[in-house]
């Protein structure tokens, strides 16, 4: 697999350090990635910024450190705002789209994109055609500049494997494909070998990153003990050290035969906090923990 950082992890939210685009991809060089995904927004790659001069220097400062990107990260919520004289799904077609004109013009070949969130005002039936419908638009348009739409496991709609996979189905695009990540069915209680396998060969890119869970309770002093609340905290931990076992995950990746982009994301807040040190740390230790597994050759 080929090692690739995320820029979201330097932006500066969640407490992190933040980092400009040249000096992330001259980190990400430092840190012996091949590659690297942008976030599509800003502080980093905005449609509203991105002019051609602003894509030439760019590619340049990429080429300059030998490192490609591979990916382009977009952020939609395809159940749009509730309000039909709104097009917000309108909004988030055009800007998947100028994300993969962006895209072709830096070398990346996939644009990542996520379902939709649900809620009581909208029937999960009439959720799951307004999201298929969106993404065979964002595909049809993304297909104009030679760009692979990847379906991240995140939101709400389509989340478990099996109905991601029947989403890929009535998608029905060649360049709609998934960004299948770990995280998502450990939580959940998926067999992660399993669902990676059956995810595999429909795979684009992966992005990763290790988190404990940390169990809550409420003290009760009427009864001298602690109720149990559920949902557990989660909080994000150097790669190997949570409780996702990526061993089986990555094994199921490749046993169905996955070779894309593996991505290290910081996309909260992290055990050591934000400064740039403890961020290069956690970098540097999932690239180490990928070679040392055979998951991955050094740059």
């Amino acid at each position: 697999m080929e090692l690739s950082l995320f820029s979201i992890s330097y932006a500066g939210f969640w407490g992190q350090d933040r980092l400009d685009l040249p000096a992330f991809i001259a980190k990400a060089a430092d840190l012996g990635f091949a590659s690297v995904m942008l976030a599509g927004k800003r502080p980093h790659v905005s449609p509203l910024d991105m002019r051609d001069e602003q894509l030439r220097k760019l590619k340049d400062t990429l080429d300059r450190h030998g490192v490609r990107c591979a990916v382009i990260a977009a952020y939609t919520e395809l159940g749009g705002t509730g309000a039909a004289e709104v097009p917000s799904l309108e909004w988030q077609v055009a800007y998947v789209e100028s994300l993969a004109r962006i895209g072709s013009k830096l070398g990346a070949k996939v644009v990542r994109v996520f379902t939709a969130y649900e809620s009581a005002g909208k029937s999960a039936g009439v959720l799951w055609r307004q999201v298929v419908s969106t993404l065979q638009e964002m595909s049809s348009r993304a297909a104009d500049h030679d760009v692979t739409l990847a379906i991240q496991n995140h939101h709400d709609l389509a989340v478990h494997t099996d109905s991601l996979l029947e989403l890929l189905h009535d998608v029905n695009r060649s360049n709609c494909r998934l960004g299948f990540d770990a995280w998502s069915p450990a939580l959940r209680g998926e067999d992660l070998h399993t669902a990676a396998r059956k995810a595999a060969p429909f795979t684009a890119i992966t992005t990763n990153a290790d988190y404990v869970r940390l169990p809550r309770f409420v003290y009760q002093p009427e009864l001298i003990n602690y109720t149990p609340v559920q949902p557990d905290f989660v909080r994000a931990v150097p790669f190997g050290e949570g409780f996702i076992d990526y061993a089986a995950f990555f094994s199921g990746l490749c046993d169905g035969g996955f070779n894309g982009i593996a991505t290290y994301e910081m996309c909260s807040p992290i055990r050591g906090g934000g400064a740039v040190d403890n961020l290069d740390r956690f970098a540097t230790r999932y690239a180490t923990w990928m070679i040392e597994n055979g998951f991955a050759a050094a740059r």
